[in-house]
């Protein structure tokens, strides 16, 4: 056993809270936390890290917050919002962090099914959200507020600054010396150390309850097949609601002691990323594509010797990085091309990325195109895809370094059990399995049967072990000649193009399909400025023809891999992206079909009627609550 292991023996049936108290005792001077305030970075220790969430604790429990009682997180990553939900869950409480631009609506539905009395806000702009709430749900009995710019003058009731939540729990603390050890005792491994909520792509959101055990489990899982490894530095920028920033930054995080570093703000990740060069980087497909996106711009801007070094170098590693993904030898050249150009291309992109320090590079969430993820790996990025779901702890199955292919998520993980049920459905058993959605046993008692997680995703596995996603099975649909299709699996495929950014596919009981699609503004806004297309906005450049034949070409390309009665026949550019504000996808991007083909039936009716062109009227909603209507005039293109 290692020595860093030794600290940790992988055992799940532990808390977050005793590891982290354990590195405060291993590494008390180690840094544990970076967080960038206005453009310097504030190192804590493990020990700092350790005493603070303890304060946080106590100041809670001086509230009154106890065994069972509701915290609501919200805002942006912050490291005291992190500390707050450590401190929640070892007090045995339920912390429920949502996203930071969720609706008034949304963050209530999360309040009414968790009955919390608690809420730790980022600033005065979710301190006023919640307090506008509280008029709706005066359950609300304690807001703590993080950043107290603003907020002097407020004077409502239970409003409570992070700083005198830590007086009063360093407070308490010093009057009775053995309540820190009863607070790293309190919480089992088997109470709950976050409810994160589903999507609600078809319904409200669900709280999945998974407790210490479950996250622990999924990273001794992932550590198995060396996902990431003690040590390990990496961008706590994935939003706190999401299940993979929790099982990272707080569940991995704690567990493996990563070095945590915290953006300034949403706005200067990018900045950020390159400061820190992580060794550890997870990202969406569409984070991977907006970041080729940007090398591809700045390339189309640059002097002629620059793009004709680039394209010498670039080119050949992709062809030898296809070969190699295929099977086939490489050129003996493949060597010196590395050599040269990892000095002239390819270092130089890395370090302008942020990308220079990466060892452990994924994707996750739904299907990469093969060009991006083949441009990474030709990049020297051993880029890797996973497949995990809120369920189950984040972590299912992924790829391993050695073992990649372009079709498959990789084999599932050592401690996960995965087979395929008669009708196609991906069923897991694993430690990494969640308790139950809260307070609904009837959608728990349909997803866990039997000893088996339902997961809802249609696959396959193959004979090498390798399992293959297709998509939600729910989706499963067919047209009126009984073509069988997911949806979602051609929608993917149709973001492979950078100009691509949302796509519905429609088709379930029609003659034939056809595709709403959203562009990819800053990209088709950088492809028509090069060639001279002038544009007002979003709405106007959406119907210019040459974007229209842009994306006829991109939907070609995607037909030409589909069978002859799955091919799209008709298309529409919407002048709005889907938006979820609106209601029309997640706050993860995922579509919500139902609202999707009611608001926009009368474009559907056109489609299917045979129309050239049909008159919409968008609804969108502003900012500040209030709704307008967008009229536009949209084309419909035979393909």
């Amino acid at each position: 056993m290692s020595r860093e292991s030794a600290q940790w023996d992988f055992n799940p049936n532990t808390t977050l809270i005793r590891l982290l108290a354990l590195n405060a005792q291993a590494r008390p001077q180690q840094v544990a936390l970076r967080e960038k305030d206005l453009g310097i970075w504030q190192e804590t220790t493990w020990s700092q890290w350790l005493s603070q969430t303890l304060q946080a604790a106590a100041g809670l429990a001086e509230l009154g917050f106890t065994r069972g009682s509701g915290l609501l997180v919200v805002g942006d990553n912050r490291q005291n919002l992190y500390t707050g939900m450590l401190a929640g869950a070892a007090l045995g409480g339920h912390v429920m962090p949502v996203y930071p631009d969720a609706t008034p609506d949304e963050i209530l539905h999360v309040l009414e099914q968790g009955g919390a009395t608690f809420v730790l806000a980022e600033d005065q702009e979710q301190v006023d959200k919640i307090l506008d709430l509280r008029e709706r749900y005066p359950g609300i009995t304690h807001i703590v507020y993080d950043d107290p710019r603003g907020l002097a003058a407020y004077g409502e009731s239970g409003l409570v600054s992070w700083a005198d939540l830590g007086a009063r729990g360093a407070a308490r603390l010093a009057q009775n010396p053995s309540l820190a050890e009863s607070i790293v005792a309190t919480a089992q491994a088997s109470d709950p150390a976050v409810i994160i909520h589903s999507s609600g792509t078809t319904g409200k959101p669900k709280g999945v309850v998974l407790s210490h055990a479950n996250i622990l489990s999924g990273v001794a899982n992932a550590y198995q097949v060396q996902a990431f490894g003690f040590g390990e530095r990496i961008l706590a920028y994935l939003p706190m609601a999401w299940i993979g920033d929790y099982a990272l930054t707080l569940g991995a995080g704690v567990a493996l002691h990563f070095e945590i570093n915290i953006p300034e703000s949403a706005e200067t990740v990018l900045h950020n990323l390159r400061e820190i060069a992580p060794s550890f980087y997870l990202a969406a497909p569409r984070s991977w594509d907006n970041l080729l996106t940007l090398v591809q711009v700045r390339m189309e801007d640059s002097t002629p010797l620059k793009k004709a070094i680039y394209h010498a170098f670039m080119d050949r590693a992709i062809a030898h990085e296809r070969l190699r993904l295929e099977g086939k030898p490489v050129p003996w050249t493949h060597g010196l091309v590395r050599f040269f150009g990892e000095a002239l291309v390819f270092g130089p992109i890395k370090d302008q990325l942020g990308l220079s320090g990466i060892r452990h590079a994924f994707t996750g969430g739904e299907a990469i195109g093969e060009d991006t993820f083949i441009f990474y790996r030709a990049l020297g990025v051993q880029l890797r895809q996973l497949y995990g779901q809120t369920e189950t702890a984040a972590f299912n199955a992924m790829q391993e370094a050695n073992e990649v292919q372009l079709h498959t998520v990789g084999r599932p993980l050592p401690g996960v059990t995965a087979r395929i049920n008669d009708d196609g459905e991906i069923l897991i058993q694993s430690g990494s399995v969640f308790q139950g959605y809260f307070r609904n046993p009837e959608s728990t008692a349909q997803t866990l049967r039997e000893g088996w997680l339902h997961t809802g995703d249609a696959g396959y596995l193959e004979e090498d072990g390798h399992l293959v996603v297709l998509g939600r099975l729910s989706e499963v649909v067919y047209t009126a000649q009984g073509e069988r299709y997911i949806p979602n699996y051609i929608e993917n495929r149709l973001k492979f193009s950078p100009y691509i950014k949302d796509v519905a596919v429609l088709g379930s009981g029609r003659s034939h399909l056809a595709a709403m699609i959203c562009i990819d503004m800053e990209a088709v806004g950088h492809w028509a400025e090069l060639r001279g297309v002038t544009y007002m906005s979003y709405a106007d450049l959406s119907q210019k023809p040459p974007i229209q034949e842009l994306l006829a070409q991109a939907v070609a390309r995607v037909n030409a891999a589909l069978p002859e009665g799955l091919r799209i026949r008709r298309m529409v550019s919407l002048p709005k992206e889907f938006d979820a504000d609106d209601g029309e996808i997640t706050r993860t991007r995922k579509l919500r079909r139902n609202v999707i083909e009611e608001r926009y039936a009368p474009v559907i009716d056109a489609i299917y009627n045979g129309q050239a062109q049909v008159l919409h009227q968008a609804r969108i909603v502003y900012e500040t609550g209030e709704t307008g209507v967008l009229e536009r005039e949209l084309a419909i293109r035979e393909l």
